[in-house]
């Protein structure tokens, strides 16, 4: 790999044309596992140690999926990624030394699309972009807009609007809505919206998809209290009721 600045490393590229991954780890030992293991698998690399300048990059170059150590400095891989997903909604891939299962539960709640702990070797986290990648392209095969009652998804902008203002949703519940929204009136069991919206992430379980369909329903219903929109079926999971 060639040196570009301190902190600040390109490969000199891929042997296929997969795209670009943006490492974000003040970790060398790790960066430089991942590095070789992604190129390996036709990914080009691009890797930094400050996050500020990670944010910037992910802005400027918007890699296929972004790499971010929980302890990057100066503020934080969660707090990065939530800078990140103000913007655009790039898949994003927590990576810390030790963990606590309450900073999983934070990273992933905010956004995260998958949380690993040390130790794991670069060939698990290869497969965890890939993973990642192949599930964000299941997404974005639908381009059409979807309106369900007051709530609209536009795909190709990522965006979701209420009454025409634009809703704040993190990547997860974006994605969340979106396959519900795909689905209108089927009743989706909690291991199908698991194996949709999560996947084979490190960290899944059927609460985690009643908590983000709760931060959901704070967003998008008139009262969140008595739902119209994402309706639950006792013992089973949820349905989106596609109201007119």
């Amino acid at each position: 790999m060639e040196a570009a600045q301190a902190g600040h490393r390109r490969s000199k590229g891929p042997r296929l044309d997969r795209g670009e991954i943006l490492i974000a780890v003040d970790e060398p030992s790790l960066t430089d596992a991942a590095a070789e293991q992604l190129e390996d698998v036709g990914f080009s690399t691009r890797t930094v140690t400050d996050g500020y300048e990670a944010v910037r990059l992910e802005a400027e170059t918007c890699p296929r999926l972004v790499v971010l150590g929980v302890s990057t400095p100066p503020i934080g891989g969660v707090e990065l990624m939530r800078r990140m997903h103000a913007g655009r909604r790039t898949p994003v891939i927590l990576v810390a030394a030790e963990g606590r299962a309450t900073d999983r539960i934070v990273g992933l709640r905010l956004g995260a699309d998958d949380y690993l702990v040390q130790p794991f070797g670069g060939a698990e986290l290869a497969a965890r972009v890939e993973a990642v990648i192949r599930r964000h392209a299941c997404f974005e095969r639908r381009s059409a807009a979807v309106a369900i009652g007051r709530v609209k998804i536009d795909p190709a902008g990522k965006r979701v609007t209420l009454d025409g203002t634009e809703v704040r949703l993190t990547d997860l519940e974006y994605k969340l809505l979106w396959y519900m929204a795909l689905h209108p009136g089927r009743a989706l069991s909690r291991t199908q919206i698991l194996d949709a919206v999560w996947g084979d992430s490190s960290y899944r379980s059927e609460p985690i998809v009643t908590v983000h369909i709760r931060r959901l329903r704070m967003k998008v219903e008139e009262d969140p209290s008595a739902p119209r929109l994402l309706k639950t079926v006792r013992g089973f999971g949820y349905r989106l009721v596609a109201l007119a």
